[in-house]
């Protein structure tokens, strides 16, 4: 694969439906997808069905988006689309929107039936679950990871002037040293009541320079957590 692979996923990531229900503005939104791609080399179609955890939004700067971290993902086409936003942020209208995508439970299916059937089946199935988190993608099979980064940058964008609006309201836009440091407590008090969320605070904490200031108590959350 060349540097530009991403463009192809992105150019042929068709997002059919996207969650009705906004991301949450001071918690975290699980998105329900179902990705259709047509396999390689072949007439068979497949389906991904996952969750999408996005974070909390975050203000922050472009500078810092590319160091936000993207668990679960390990393509490096993804890395190079991150890499991209992070470089054009006010084209993609994420303003300063920080968000972190953890992808989990991914399970698939193959099917020989012919794409408009397939796509038919997929969109009964979206239907009857009349899920508000629900959503539906056409993609590639390789790199289909990036698919997914088109979708979470879509309901972004979708989510973002209701959350501004949310930030606004809490006075929060000011993003001084306490409204920071704020966060950063917020962060330990959610891994410590869940310690999932500890590899998070790490990268986060590592990402905004600050690790070293806080190691001794992170390293006690971590002790506290095998207990």
């Amino acid at each position: 694969m060349d540097n530009f692979d991403f463009w192809y996923a992105v150019n042929n990531t068709e997002i059919l439906r996207t969650p009705s229900q906004k991301l949450e503005t001071f918690g975290t939104t699980l998105i329900n997808y179902m990705l259709i791609s047509q396999k390689m080399d072949s007439n068979k179609f497949r389906v991904r069905e996952g969750k999408l955890e996005a974070s909390r939004p975050q203000i922050l700067t472009p500078d810092a988006m590319g160091k936000i971290p993207l668990e679960g993902f390990s393509n490096k086409e993804t890395e190079r689309y991150a890499e991209w936003m992070q470089q054009h942020a006010q084209e993609l209208r994420l303003l300063q929107y920080g968000f972190i995508i953890k992808k989990q439970d991914v399970k698939d299916y193959e099917s020989t039936e012919g794409e408009q059937q397939v796509l038919a089946n997929v969109l009964s199935e979206y239907k009857r679950r009349n899920d508000p988190l629900s959503a539906v993608l056409t993609g590639v099979d390789e790199p289909w990871e990036v698919c997914l980064m088109k979708l979470i940058v879509e309901v972004i964008e979708n989510s973002a002037k209701q959350n501004i609006q949310d930030f606004q309201e809490r006075n929060m836009l000011g993003r001084g040293p306490d409204a920071a440091r704020q966060e950063i407590e917020d962060d330990f008090l959610a891994a410590a009541r869940d310690p999932s969320r500890i590899e998070y605070l790490h990268k986060k904490l590592q990402a905004a320079g600050v690790f070293d200031k806080y190691e001794d108590r992170f390293f006690a959350l971590v002790r506290s957590s095998q207990k």
